[in-house]
């Protein structure tokens, strides 16, 4: 019995076998982006094939990290956040194969980091990103390539996690979602994928303050919908 044998039954033999096979980059590994990374890998993501799971943040582990990051602990502060992301993967997935980039990516250097054919073959991309440059870019990018993409909007100074996915377009009251909105129609961007809520902020400070469970909770349901794009493309929207 292998550690996927309570997930199998839920997705199916065949299914299963797509989302072993998927490639899937992750960009941002803070208290989204870490539980996002870690549920795909307990999911079975990358675990065969021509599956791949790339990882991508420059930041290390700090203390003020600790009350809501997946990798953040006494033990691991200074420590490279996909260095720990990928250690961890590989005690949870051994034959998971796990692209770990260490490097802040912004536009004008994305490609030169990364690569011409970075968009070649990824299954998804998952924005956990904190730089608002770079969401704008994957979101143009991720378009233009055809390559699914869900964006995690604004989790800071909440105590409630009432997200839903939406389309940008469609969202309201959360102040990043209005900026990426007017960014995006800019650019003549059509359609990007959200998780956001719409309800106003507890506090209002910069920067954001966080409590544990919002930003793993956002991380989770992103996880969540992008192993089910795998196998249910028709569902997404």
């Amino acid at each position: 019995m292998n550690f996927l044998s309570r997930f199998e039954p839920l997705v199916g033999s065949s299914n299963l076998t797509k989302i072993e096979n998927a490639r899937i980059a992750v960009f941002g590994l803070g208290g989204v982006g870490s539980y996002t990374a870690e549920a795909l890998a307990r999911s079975g993501v990358a675990r065969n094939g021509t599956g791949k799971l790339i990882l991508i943040d420059g930041d290390t582990i700090e203390e003020s990290n600790i009350n809501r990051q997946l990798y953040a602990l006494y033990s691991t502060i200074g420590r490279a956040k996909t260095e720990i992301a990928r250690d961890r993967i590989a005690n949870i997935s051994p034959s998971c194969k796990v692209t770990a980039i260490n490097s802040f990516i912004l536009p004008d250097t994305f490609y030169e980091v990364l690569g011409e054919d970075f968009f070649d073959g990824l299954d998804f991309i998952v924005d956990a990103a904190d730089t608002v440059a770079l969401k704008i870019f994957l979101a143009v990018e991720a378009e233009k390539h055809e390559v699914p993409i869900i964006s995690a909007m604004g989790c800071g100074n909440r105590l409630n996690a009432d997200f839903e996915f939406a389309d940008i377009y469609k969202t309201s009251v959360c102040p990043l979602c209005k900026v990426m909105r007017t960014e995006l129609k800019k650019r003549k961007v059509k359609h990007l994928k959200v998780l956001y809520s719409k309800t106003e902020c507890t506090i209002k400070q910069n920067p954001p303050a966080s409590a544990a469970w919002v930003p793993s909770i956002a991380g989770l349901l992103i996880a969540g919908e992008v192993v089910k794009h795998l196998f249910q493309p028709e569902d997404f929207s």
